[in-house]
């Protein structure tokens, strides 16, 4: 058994509710990594990194911070970051960096322990000694309660660059979560925490259930000292030349099979032929990619009830490859006109018969529907649509448009969630290479449509996409163990990098 497994059989046996917490730090433990490396990095980018600012940063690095002091001179070194700036330039400027940079070292395995805490409607905290503009993406993310930070004085809707009030690092983050907790009626002794560093030692011991994430050498031996949950993860990492030529393989042996298909059609004038050869060269590429699509539930109901809607979470452009795989043949799509550009990839699915539509033109939304429920009606063809409409930059769920669920209503036919586990982590969003591995499937059973009336359709698609997040949130725990990880646990630090 693992840490990470009864640390999640824990989470399901405490109390639910808002009175108990789960409290998250975020660099070194929502995320693999620093997220002000990002910063760093786009700051050199820019040419606004000067040469003292970099001395600060080379002293700090080479002395260490040890003390609340140390923390208030790493806070004065990046004060040209924000200074100046409006406070609205700097939130924008972190949504843009969490999207697409920071979201892409998100561990999977504390999502899942993001998700148990929600199911258990414990209130969700994100606690780090990081700036509200490094912490307020990834808290709107995952819809965290409340969001404790390191804040920085603004005037006038600009950032002077000082500091306001204390730095919530070490027993400054300690202070916060206690009166956090006074003002909103918290059990901190039922409460949850979780973080890497060595200075968090006072957060975690404000807690009744405190977890070591990964942790930095004096963490780790408080931790083993004390008995806390030791939980030692890391994402995976792939040779960068392995992962192009794996991808190259992928397009070459889809591509290819959308061109036999192509010129099969030409010679039979069949304007479908390109759909029947399309999952074939859609399995070869997947297998040389070294992606492998298993189905762990319902796989019966990918062919029971046709015609139908598929519906899928939509996290990657690896998603159709995987929904090409899982439905195979006699089925057709709805994308975004913006698709239809896509050089090669846009006509090989205009010719699959797929239905493009302009999102930004919602009077003529039903419309522009009208293909999609013709092919259902009266072409005998199942529908696959994301009813998100765009790809989140992390696994969460986003709101379902209610189109979809429109479509089949009109239709007459039963929608089939399809749930998609972790096609984000094998091609994350602003990737262009796919990484090796095994996406998980679970297939949801038929939702009838029969009786639903529009003024509902809202409610209904609700309902439906609660059934994603329930099914993610109860996922087999097996799913996120890695026992190569595990296995470091107790290791000295310098030995597990």
């Amino acid at each position: 058994m693992s840490a990470f497994t009864d640390r999640m059989r824990a989470i399901r046996s405490a109390p639910t509710g808002k009175k108990v917490a789960a409290l998250f730090d975020y660099d070194g433990t929502l995320i693999e990594g620093f997220s002000a490396a990002a910063i760093m990095r786009a700051r050199v980018r820019s040419m606004e990194f000067g040469l003292g600012e970099l001395a600060d940063f080379l002293l700090i690095g080479l002395r260490g911070v040890v003390s609340e002091q140390d923390y208030a001179e790493v806070l004065a070194a990046t004060r040209p970051t924000f200074a100046g700036k409006t406070y609205a330039e700097l939130i924008a400027f972190g949504e843009h960096l969490f999207k697409y940079e920071t979201a892409a070292k998100l561990r999977p395995q504390m999502w899942q322990i993001l998700r148990a805490h929600r199911e258990m409607g414990h209130t969700i905290v994100i606690a780090s000694s990081a700036t509200r503009f490094q912490i307020e993406p990834i808290a709107r993310e995952i819809g965290a309660d409340f969001a404790l930070a390191t804040d920085v004085e603004v005037v006038d809707g600009v950032v002077t660059g000082n500091i306001k009030g204390r730095p919530l690092w070490g027993p400054g983050k300690a202070a916060a979560v206690r009166e956090l907790a006074r003002a909103n009626d918290i059990d901190l002794d039922a409460s949850f925490a979780y973080s890497d560093g060595n200075e968090d030692i006072p957060y975690l011991e404000s807690v009744g259930n405190p977890a070591a994430i990964s942790p930095r050498r004096i963490l780790r031996a408080e931790a083993e000292s004390r008995a806390w949950p030791i939980i030692d993860l890391k994402n995976p990492t792939y040779n960068r030349l392995g992962m192009l030529a794996r991808t190259g393989a992928f397009y070459a042996s889809f591509i290819g099979s959308a061109a036999v298909g192509a010129a099969a059609g030409v010679v039979r004038r069949d304007p479908h032929a390109v759909v029947e050869a399309l999952p074939t060269g859609n399995d070869v590429g997947l297998s040389l990619a070294g992606v492998h699509v298993q189905v762990l539930d319902g796989g019966e109901y990918l062919f029971s009830d046709r015609p139908c809607v598929f519906l899928f979470n939509h996290q990657s452009k690896l998603d159709l490859p995987v929904m090409i795989n899982l439905v195979r043949s006699d089925a057709t799509g709805v994308a975004k006109k913006e698709v239809q550009r896509v050089p090669v990839l846009g006509e090989i699915l205009r010719q699959a018969g797929l239905v493009f539509i302009d999102r930004t033109d919602r009077s003529k939304a039903i419309e522009q529907l009208a293909p999609a429920v013709k092919a259902l009606r009266d072409d005998g063809m199942s529908l696959v649509v994301a009813p998100e409409g765009t790809r989140s930059p992390t696994p969460r769920i986003g709101e379902f448009k209610k189109g979809p669920f429109h479509i089949a209503m009109q239709a007459g036919v039963p929608i089939v969630p399809v749930v998609l586990r972790n096609t984000g982590e094998l091609m994350w969003r602003g990737s262009q290479l796919i990484r090796p591995g095994t996406v998980e499937v679970m297939v949801l059973p038929p939702v009838d449509t029969s009786e639903w009336t529009a003024d509902e359709i809202g409610t209904r698609a609700e309902e439906v996409r609660q059934m994603y997040v329930t099914a993610l949130a109860d996922w087999p725990l097996e799913s996120f163990v890695d026992d190569s990880v595990e296995s470091l646990r107790g290791k000295p630090e310098e030995e597990t990098r």
